[in-house]
């Protein structure tokens, strides 16, 4: 069964650093881009950072950029999202999900089998 399974979410205080994984099954992952995306209440889904399968080349946001990164291990089959100097609004549900060939990189109609989520919270 091809399945994501996020995880390392948690609360953290303004201006820490939390570690999100993306653990890949029945798949071998690098063979696709991966991308993280995030959800606040009330707010459409927006694309966070985009790591492709070829080159590894890496897409931020412009609201992480220099603060967030991602990387991948493909012997673990897992993606990682490195969040550092988090704000009260990077609060969300961080979710991460398989970017289809020449997709869009921050189109969430690009992406396909989204894991279930892992809960961010920043707050003091």
């Amino acid at each position: 069964q091809v399945q994501l399974v996020e995880s390392g979410g948690g609360l953290v205080q303004p201006g820490g650093s939390l570690r999100l994984s993306c653990a890949a099954s029945g798949f071998t992952l690098d063979y696709y881009a991966i991308g993280w995306f995030r959800q606040a209440p009330g707010k459409e889904r927006e694309g966070v950072s985009c790591i492709s399968s070829s080159d590894g080349s890496t897409y931020y946001a412009d609201s992480v950029k220099g603060r967030f990164t991602i990387s991948r291990d493909n012997a673990k089959n897992t993606v990682y999202l490195q969040m550092n100097s988090l704000k009260a609004e990077d609060t969300a549900v961080y979710y991460c999900a398989v970017r289809y060939p020449s997709g869009s990189v921050f189109r969430t109609g690009s992406y396909s089998h989204w894991g279930q989520g892992t809960q961010v919270a920043v707050s003091s």
